[in-house]
């Protein structure tokens, strides 16, 4: 099993680095400053960063990606970061901000998130992909070590460390969704492609290109939910839920949240992964 090969993994790096992480209590003044764009990053590096950074992150929580502009306060944190952490597959944020990133802080180091990742049909949504959220973390990893490799030992051991559990909530999911019959499931903004595509899943998107439905989708997307015996719609802090809760009143059903963008990353997708599978 996977999980069998990483605990071997584990074991050995700790015998490498002396059977236990070297002392990290430092002042503030000297973590590596780190800033990301969205809170799952801000996760990402704290699980491998530990005790040696310290993360700032760009999109507040309830805040969306596609319209967030900086704060003369976070273009104060770029320009004194060591390190930024983007997702690179195309969130608009990203697209809007990072030349300008880039520009006022030339020496910090820019990690891609993306890099060795194909995205599909320009979803940006990479993150919500554990297979994905393993690639990014090693993309982390590696960024850390660039800006501080005197703490390669330490980063290596959490990376392992925190692989493993990524490892043991991919399997946890598959396992949550072996029952499961009617594998369609209607959300509000598309952001759970991969995760669909990785469990067996189909999503079905009310949003379309990035606005509210017509009047005519939403009847389409009632009758649709009708014939695919759909009783519940999906939907995120970030964005409206008005057309959500047209459709569930038609349908009879119900709107539950799910987040696509919450920090705690491992706690999110179980909670994520209950509901969909709860309610499909």
């Amino acid at each position: 099993m996977r999980i069998a090969a990483f605990v071997v993994l584990f074991f050995a790096l700790i015998v490498v680095c002396g059977c236990s992480a070297p002392d990290v209590a430092q002042d503030d003044d000297g973590k590596v400053k780190v800033v990301v764009s969205i809170l799952p990053l801000a996760d990402f590096v704290e699980r491998v960063g530990g005790d040696k950074v310290s993360v700032s992150v760009m999109i507040p929580p309830g805040a969306s990606p596609a319209t967030y502009e900086m704060t003369s306060s976070q273009l104060r944190d770029v320009s004194d970061a060591d390190v930024y952490v983007m997702v690179g597959s195309g969130i608009s944020f990203e697209n809007v901000w990072m030349d300008k990133i880039r520009k006022m802080n030339k020496d910090m180091v820019v990690v891609d998130c993306s890099k060795g990742i194909e995205v599909v049909s320009n979803d940006p949504h990479i993150w919500l992909s554990v297979r994905y959220a393993k690639v990014m973390v090693e993309n982390i990893y590696e960024g850390l070590v660039e800006a501080d490799g005197e703490s390669e030992e330490y980063y290596s051991l959490n990376y392992v460390r925190y692989g493993l559990e990524l490892d043991v909530i991919d399997e946890e999911i598959e396992n949550a969704f072996l029952g499961v019959k009617n594998r369609k499931f209607m959300v509000f903004h598309p952001a759970f492609g991969y995760f669909a595509r990785d469990y067996g899943l189909t999503q079905v998107p009310i949003e379309i290109e990035g606005k509210e439905p017509s009047s005519a989708d939403v009847s389409e997307l009632v009758e649709f939910a009708r014939r695919n015996d759909i009783k519940v719609v999906f939907v995120q802090p970030q964005f409206s839920a008005k057309s959500a809760g047209v459709i569930a009143r038609e349908i009879d059903g119900d709107v539950v949240a799910v987040d696509a963008l919450a920090r705690d990353y491992i706690l999110n997708l179980r909670i994520v992964s209950k509901s969909f599978a709860n309610n499909m």
